[in-house]
């Protein structure tokens, strides 16, 4: 059968993603990522060192890395993005943007990192008070805190789960509850950290009963690295995404309208 009419497949665009060894959440990635887009995804190597500050820390360094970015190399992707929230925060907004300038150094293209990322996303949406929630522990939590302070975001309410592996295996109902527990009424906007957690499809359902834009690790990367090709990352109705779906001003919430919400989680 002669096919040639099909004209072979689409012309692609590359976005390299640097992730930790770890990271399972792909499929999530590419869930964003419109047809004209491909995803190369490289990691970085294995550390037997459970999620904390000291793997954030190893899962950064500067000549990790570069050797990650120069495998995306001949693939020529127009933009790399660091796909690690901790691993992009842990040493502050001028660690981040230095680990920017070794992977652009390496790759010879524009880079960026979840952490990076989120400081966009917060500038987009005007947040200047932010709920957080973690599967962290303590110490990681703190960290980030420290890090969005340093922007000068406030944060309001904190919610943390003290995992040190398997993050990807938390059921996003657990995501949900957590949500709920960090959200106080001068919060605007959630913020879901870690890359491994997932969230593409609760977002749409918390803003709805959160009534403020809910914002993830996964999404504001592939927004912020889309946003550098000129394009516009997919998804269902969020903030962040689509202008549309960005709330106007909130009307208080009624007595009953709180047990409602408690009764969902």
């Amino acid at each position: 059968m002669d096919l040639s009419f099909l004209g072979g497949p689409r012309p692609q665009r590359g976005v390299g993603v640097v992730a930790p060894f770890d990271f399972a959440l792909d499929r999530e990635l590419w869930r964003w990522v419109p047809d004209d887009i491909s995803l190369h995804l490289t990691r970085t190597p294995y550390v037997p060192v459970e999620v904390s500050l000291d793997l954030a820390r190893l899962v950064s360094e500067h000549e990790t890395l570069h050797d990650a970015v120069r495998t995306l190399h001949a693939i020529t992707p127009e933009v790399v993005a660091y796909a690690c929230t901790s691993g992009s925060f842990v040493g502050g907004i001028a660690g981040e943007r230095a680990m920017c300038e070794a992977m652009t150094r390496a790759g010879a293209v524009p880079s960026l990192t979840t952490s990076g990322a989120l400081l966009e996303a917060l500038t987009e949406l005007g947040v200047r008070r932010l709920a957080l929630v973690t599967p962290y522990t303590v110490s990681v939590t703190r960290s980030l805190e420290e890090y969005v302070a340093e922007a000068g975001v406030t944060v309001t309410g904190c919610a943390f789960m003290g995992l040190t592996r398997h993050i990807w295996k938390v059921p996003y109902r657990e995501v949900v509850a957590m949500a709920h527990k960090a959200v106080r009424r001068d919060a605007d906007a959630l913020f879901i950290s870690c890359t491994n957690l997932p969230t593409y499809d609760v977002i749409p359902q918390l803003e709805a009963e959160l009534r403020l834009p809910v914002i993830s690790a996964n999404q504001v990367t592939m927004w912020a690295a889309l946003r550098r090709l000129g394009t516009r990352a997919m998804g269902p109705y969020q903030a962040l995404i689509d202008p549309a779906a960005r709330p106007g001003p909130l009307r208080p919430v009624l007595p009953d309208e709180e047990q409602q919400q408690e009764g969902w989680t």
